[in-house]
């Protein structure tokens, strides 16, 4: 293991911060008491972009694409697993992983994550907004984006994750019962539903196939599940299966929650044969569908279940993203302080997506930055399912933690998959 490994890995075993450290993993009958870092993981991979996504798969194709929503959250427990097992296993992180594979490693992600804050911070902010606009006309989109950003540097910045978990569940919970309560309220037909369980492609949705799978639920924020493992005091291989049930249940209800707005999808415009816009305006669109056929209180309440998985998805990449930064700038810098909460490296990646992202709101993204923000995110889930594949293999791990068959063969499903993707999106990005 390189030296920095070493280093995070003396740094992680000695920090007792954690609601968990110091106590003994659950039994299984106690677990449900300490679920928490995965419902923050699929509540921050799912927002308003998976939303539409979803949304326009049920709209175009009814249910034929069911079973690509189901295997892309099997395709995420077992990235954001694999992450996470190797923080366990080995006490370092899985950036401390990479840089035993050679320093390229740490200059790819810091590019990226550079890059891809600037821009996801815009995005994160306006894709909040637009609900809020709807709920509270008062203010403009672009008032209510910042009021967003500024919310979550302050809540990211003053709280610890103990609060940090806790607002999440809250907000899971009134996104998922808002909008499971729609698919219950359209009453979808079973057999059609089945129907979507057969591995169908129709006609033109391969690529968009392909898209539902590798999107929905987190890209990069799936490798940050470690981190919040270790935010909430899980230390060591005892605790894998306590993770394992955390993950599996969070993407459980993730598959339920994106099952459920395809329904949506499926049955207020598919068969009413209405377009939804590409973008997260849309989304506005189906409220209008929804008041129309429901009421004003039915559409008040969807614009809530919405701004919920947006202000998650913000508040997560805020919190995650940013331990994510401070312990590469630590691990670069060979620095034994740091990459934790409240950090000063953690503080800036916090200011980075927050300030420097308003200038978006006020101008059209520039050409080339979006050109290379697109790049470096196709190369990004080729890379971690890639990766994981030789870390979680090696022998720097005990041998109980290591792949299994299953877990290998999912990731070099998953790898193959997000290759493709990739050639696509570039493919695209240089059309």
């Amino acid at each position: 293991m390189s030296d920095q490994g070493e280093m995070a890995q003396r740094h992680d075993a000695s920090d007792p911060e954690g609601p968990d450290a110091g106590h003994a993993p659950p039994t299984r009958g106690r677990m449900w008491r300490h679920l928490g870092p995965g419902i923050v993981v699929a509540a921050t991979g799912v927002g308003a972009g998976d939303l539409v996504a979803t949304l326009i798969a049920g709209s175009r194709f009814g249910y034929a694409l069911l079973w690509a929503a189901v295997v892309g959250c099997i395709v995420k427990i077992a990235l954001s697993e694999g992450s996470a097992r190797y923080h366990l296993a080995t006490g370092s992180t899985i950036l401390a992983g990479w840089r035993s594979l050679g320093r390229w490693t740490s200059w790819y992600f810091g590019v990226y994550v550079i890059i891809w804050g600037f821009i996801y911070g815009a995005t994160a902010m306006s894709a909040t907004a637009l609900p809020l606009t709807a709920l509270f006309p008062g203010l403009s989109l672009r008032a209510w984006a910042i009021i967003a950003g500024l919310f979550g540097f302050a809540f990211v910045w003053f709280n610890k994750y103990e609060t940090f978990e806790t607002v999440m569940k809250l907000l899971v919970g009134t996104m998922f019962v808002i909008m499971v309560g729609l698919a219950i309220l359209v009453a979808p037909s079973l057999p059609d539903i089945a129907g979507g369980m057969t591995f169908t492609l129709p006609e033109g949705s391969l690529f968009y196939t392909l898209g539902l799978i590798g999107g929905v639920g987190g890209t990069i924020t799936t490798a940050a599940y470690g981190y919040w493992t270790q935010a909430k005091g899980w230390r060591g291989t005892p605790w894998l299966p306590m993770m394992r049930v955390d993950n599996s249940i969070a993407y459980i209800v993730t598959g339920i929650f994106v099952i459920a707005m395809l329904i949506v999808g499926a049955e207020l415009l598919h068969s009413a044969g209405i377009a939804l816009q590409d973008s997260d305006q849309g989304l506005l669109g189906l409220s209008g569908v929804l008041e129309e056929r429901f009421g004003a209180t039915i559409a008040t309440l969807f614009l809530i279940g919405f701004a919920a998985t947006s202000v998650s998805s913000l508040l997560g990449v805020w919190q995650g993203m940013s331990l994510f930064f401070s312990d590469w700038w630590y691990q670069l810098k060979g620095r034994e302080e740091g990459g934790h909460e409240g950090s000063n490296a953690y503080r800036f990646y916090l200011a980075w997506l927050t300030f420097p992202p308003m200038f978006l709101l006020f101008a059209d993204r520039p050409f080339l930055l979006v050109i290379i923000y697109g790049a470096f995110g196709a190369l990004f889930m080729p890379f971690l399912a890639i990766t994981l594949l030789m870390l979680n293999n090696s022998e720097r791990l005990p041998a109980e933690a290591r792949n299994g068959v299953v877990s290998n063969i999912t990731l070099a499903g998953s790898a193959i998959l997000f290759i493709v993707l990739a050639v696509q999106q570039v493919a695209s990005l240089v059309g």
